[in-house]
């Protein structure tokens, strides 16, 4: 993994293979990263459903605030933590565990959120549901999610409101902001 632009610019990470990981690749991060251009600087980041971390440790390359990092592998999470230290980054935190048992103990509010669950195994709609009813995001906050083709985006809280749109293969983007 590479990431693309800010403060690590060009560094190469590390990351462990795994079911289902399938990480962002360069050319959807560098679209995604060129729709936030100027909303990350400052920004409290969730990356959810992290695998390789890619989401988050661009935006923090890029000048968001901090980041926590979830993920439910161990390896992963190792992973992320080394990648963190070899960066030296100091505004992140790491854990490991299921995403709607950590959204219901955890009370931070997220400027930004990277939603890239396994595919096909019905997590998105019920954690889109879930950062709301929780009221986990704050006013204006940012939603990036991946979907696999097919997904039922009826099911995305009516109060995102979507923002760009790309499909790559199997595979749809959307950024959303949340509002009222």
């Amino acid at each position: 993994m590479r990431i693309i632009s800010g403060e690590w610019r060009g560094r190469k990470l590390p990351f462990p293979d795994g079911e289902g990981l399938r990480p962002t690749g360069d050319r959807m991060r560098e679209t995604l990263f060129n729709w936030l251009s100027f909303d990350l600087y400052g920004r409290r980041v969730l990356d959810l459903f992290a695998g390789s971390g890619a989401l988050g440790l661009e935006a923090l390359s890029r000048g968001a605030k901090s980041a926590v990092f979830l993920d439910n592998h161990p390896g992963v999470v190792r992973q992320i933590r080394e990648n963190l230290e070899t960066l030296k980054c100091e505004h992140a935190d790491v854990f490991q565990g299921e995403a709607l048992n950590w959204l219901g103990g955890d009370k931070d509010t997220f400027d930004l959120i990277f939603l890239d669950p396994p595919f096909g195994k019905g997590l998105l709609a019920p954690v889109c549901q879930q950062l709301e009813q929780l009221q986990r995001l704050a006013d204006g906050a940012l939603i990036y999610l991946e979907a696999e083709k097919g997904f039922d985006f009826t099911e995305i809280p009516a109060c995102w409101l979507l923002e760009k749109e790309k499909k790559s293969g199997q595979v749809i983007c959307r950024l959303y902001r949340r509002t009222g």
